[in-house]
């Protein structure tokens, strides 16, 4: 056996929130590792890390600091050398990492579409005017206020076992959840159907599955290789750059999908007022190679189209 390979005398530390979602996702890249080493299960360690994000569920992200509570104490145990790599959804991911940290592995991406979720209501397009919208996400809140301005839209955090009680509770007559969490967690049921991208342009990197390493991490960086999925790569890429060029947070109503075609790759794009009262969207072609530049063109575009204070 290669001596780089972990052992249950030396487990791999795979650090994770801990909500069922995230533990599905932790328990996937485990899985992945052990298919690619033939390793048992003992070389592996779950580490469950309480995020300040998870603990706060009664305000907006937006009101208590962004993105970055969902990830911050994670990224500190892993440069601290608590764990050794850091399990992520992508869509929940700032643009960029603490100093020595990477994100360059990730698994292959699930269905990028939002799902409608009604007790009572079959469509977004049959929610009666005035029906209650449940949504933490300032884009969809904004993509609906735009479509459906007839639609109140109330805050609704926590994970998707949270947000479905509230749903029974009566606090909304809808919600919208990521298509891809469902389908992990076998509830795709749960699920009216699937919301197309050309009705709402799902999150940037949403459906995707990211591992973070220590930069210097030579071991690691070997072991995630061999289960990296470099189409999933190429997409993100293209999203990632993009959303950094806008510098994109949760004040800021963004969507963005690339999809590879051949050897072309196909960005689409939609900036938001936070209010739903305007959006530009657009969207180009090119090499696959070309992601992060073609990512980087289509946030001037559209910043140059919006013109300043779009988002004031």
């Amino acid at each position: 056996m290669r001596d780089d390979l972990p052992t249950p005398a030396r487990p791999l530390k795979i650090g994770t929130r801990g909500s069922p979602l995230a533990l599905w996702q932790a328990h996937e890249v485990r899985r992945c590792l052990m298919a690619a080493f033939a390793l048992p299960e003992a070389a592996f360690e779950i580490v469950v890390i309480k995020v300040t994000g998870d603990q706060i569920q009664d305000k907006a992200l937006r009101e208590i600091g962004g993105k970055g509570l969902f990830t911050r104490e994670i990224e500190e145990a892993l440069l601290d050398g608590g764990i050794d790599i850091a399990v992520h959804s992508m869509k929940d991911m700032p643009t960029a990492q603490p100093e020595g940290l990477i994100l360059d592995c990730y698994l292959p991406r699930e269905d990028v579409r939002d799902a409608f979720v009604s007790p009572g209501v079959a469509s977004l397009a049959e929610l009666p005017a005035g029906a209650v919208v449940g949504s933490s996400s300032l884009r969809r809140r904004a993509q609906l206020a735009l479509k459906r301005p007839d639609l109140r839209l109330v805050e609704f955090r926590g994970n998707v076992q949270t947000r479905m009680r509230k749903l029974e509770e009566g606090v909304a007559h809808a919600t919208f959840l990521a298509m891809a969490g469902l389908n992990r967690l076998g509830m795709s049921g749960m699920a009216r159907g699937p919301v197309e991208v050309e009705v709402m342009l799902p999150a940037v990197a949403q459906g995707a599955i990211g591992i973070e390493r220590r930069m210097a991490d030579d071991r690691v960086q070997g072991l995630l290789a061999a289960i990296h999925d470099r189409e999933t790569g190429e997409r993100l890429a293209a999203e990632l750059a993009f959303l950094a060029r806008l510098d994109g947070s949760c004040e800021t109503p963004i969507a963005g999908l690339a999809v590879i075609e051949g050897r072309t790759l196909w960005l689409r794009g939609e900036l938001l007022r936070p209010d739903g009262s305007a959006s530009v969207a657009g969207e180009l072609r090119g090499p696959v190679a070309d992601g992060a530049a073609l990512g980087r063109t289509l946030a001037d575009e559209l910043l140059r189209r919006a013109g300043p204070g779009f988002f004031g």
